[in-house]
Order: structure tokens, then sequence, then C-alpha cells
């Protein structure tokens, strides 16, 4: 077992996300990173910098519909280390559009990834994702849910996002039981826009 001397904390990062039911089909989900150095450091040029936050940073996304659509998006940078990594904020809008499913971390790192982006605002963004895909769950799941209408659409999703939800396991097989269902399609996820 790792032991760990709490006394020589030196930083704290922080993520924070909530989701809120946004209109009849859609989920706002804002997220907030915070870094919170917790003693002096020193820059490779010399100076130094006194224990406080050196990063704050948030993200507001709307996300709609069972397509898990990016409608909008917005970016506040509360707390950066230098002026110029405000010049960034515009190049997130390249994620409206894009939807929550397999191959969006692949994509985001493509597309703001190194030089592009922000490291920070790209982790934070990455870490939005899946919790606006349980975000969008539970404001559907508010009301008792037609199985008939989403089963398939949800089967596929959950698949292989995790070992209990792995293809072979007992837990996928035993909900396809119950929802009757016998082989996934992306037939009902197509007609998504």
């Amino acid at each position: 077992m790792i032991t760990i001397d709490r006394e020589k904390k030196i930083h704290d990062r922080t993520i924070e996300i909530s989701t809120y039911v946004h209109g009849s089909d859609a989920v706002a989900v804002e997220g907030r990173l915070t870094d919170n150095r917790l003693r002096q450091t020193w820059y490779l040029s010399g100076e130094s910098r006194p224990p406080g936050i050196v990063h704050d940073m948030v993200i507001r996304m709307v996300v709609k519909g069972p397509g898990l659509r990016i409608e909008a998006l917005d970016v506040e940078m509360l707390t950066v280390p230098k002026e110029e990594c405000r010049e960034i904020v515009a190049a997130l809008q390249q994620v409206v559009g894009m939807k929550i499913r397999a191959g969006f971390t692949e994509k985001i790192k493509s597309t703001l990834g190194g030089a592009k982006g922000c490291s920070h605002l790209v982790a934070l963004l990455l870490a939005m994702a899946p919790a606006a895909v349980q975000g969008a769950w539970a404001a559907v799941a508010q009301n008792p849910v037609d199985r008939a209408a989403v089963s398939g659409a949800a089967l596929k999703f959950l698949e292989n996002t995790c070992h209990v939800w792995r293809s072979d396991g007992p837990a996928m097989k035993g909900l396809k039981e119950t929802l009757g269902v016998s082989r996934l399609s992306w037939a009902g996820l197509a007609r998504q826009p």
C-alpha cells in the first residue's frame, strides 16, 4: 500500500461537474477545473510564484437529445498563469456540433491537443463528456422510461463501455434478456439527427 505524507501536499486539482435539465430534450453541463499550488514555486525564468490558484477555468455546454450533440459551448478562464492563455478560448467552439460517443476523446485530442488548444481545458472537457452522458440519462430517467423505444440504443451505448457492461458479461446478457433484445443494432441511433 502506498503511504502518503499529507503534511507534504504541494498541489490540489479539483474538477467539479454538474448537469441541469435544459429544455425538453437537452441538458446543460457545467464543469470547473481549479489548480491550487500550496507552496511557493519557481518558473524556469527564475521568477517565483506565491502559493495560490494557478488555473480556474469553467466550461458550460448544452448537450441535446439522444444523439448527445453539443449544441452550444462557452468558456471562462477566471485565473490563468499567463494572459496569452485566454487567446485559445475561441478554439473550443470547434466542438459545437460534435456528438459525445465512441471516438470523442480522440477527436478532441486531435482537434484541440498540443499547441492547438489548452491542456487544462481539454482535460476538463474530456472529464465532462462522460458526466454529460450520466446527466442526460438522469434527465431521461426522472420518469419511467419507454423501454421499447430506447432499449436497443441504450444497450448499444452501454455495450463495452467498461468491464461490467462487456458484451459477453452477465450484466449485459441479463439486461438483454430483461428487455427482450437478442442482438443490438445501430438502426435506432442512425435516425437521430
